[in-house]
């Protein structure tokens, strides 16, 4: 993601051992949003974003989804981040790994409710195409 993110997450190779290093709790959210699982949404993991690393990200529907341990709790570094990243258009989900790892369905459920109030909706869609919507002569 050259451009976007800071030199100095890419250099180091952060992101590549985040993502070949997770946490349980990072493991267990990865399964649903696997594979398009959630709304036909693709999601990256440990990405790269400005000076940041997100745990997972939905980059067309601006989603981002953090999954925090206690060390989290209170943290006006994570403050900033979350407004840095809500100036950006993003929708900025924070699950604490507890209940990733005891309920994981339920924090799936609200992910993929997020997801469907970000939708692009297309109020005008187009005319339809020549010789379609008419009937046959």
């Amino acid at each position: 993601m050259r451009g976007q993110t800071n030199e100095s997450i890419l250099a180091p190779g952060l992101q590549r051992r985040l993502r070949n290093n997770p946490t349980d709790a990072e493991r267990r959210m990865w399964n649903p949003l696997l594979h398009r699982q959630l709304d036909g949404c693709k999601f990256r993991r440990q990405h790269p974003y400005c000076d940041f690393i997100l745990d997972f990200v939905c980059m067309e529907r601006k989603v981002v989804v953090e999954v925090d341990g206690g060390q989290h709790a209170d943290s006006v570094v994570d403050a900033k981040r979350d407004e840095f990243l809500r100036k950006g258009g993003f929708a900025v989900l924070r699950f604490w790994n507890h209940d990733v790892l005891n309920d994981p369905m339920a924090v799936a459920n609200e992910i993929h409710r997020i997801l469907l109030t970000r939708q692009s909706h297309h109020p005008h869609p187009g005319p339809p195409l020549e010789g379609e919507g008419e009937e046959p002569r």
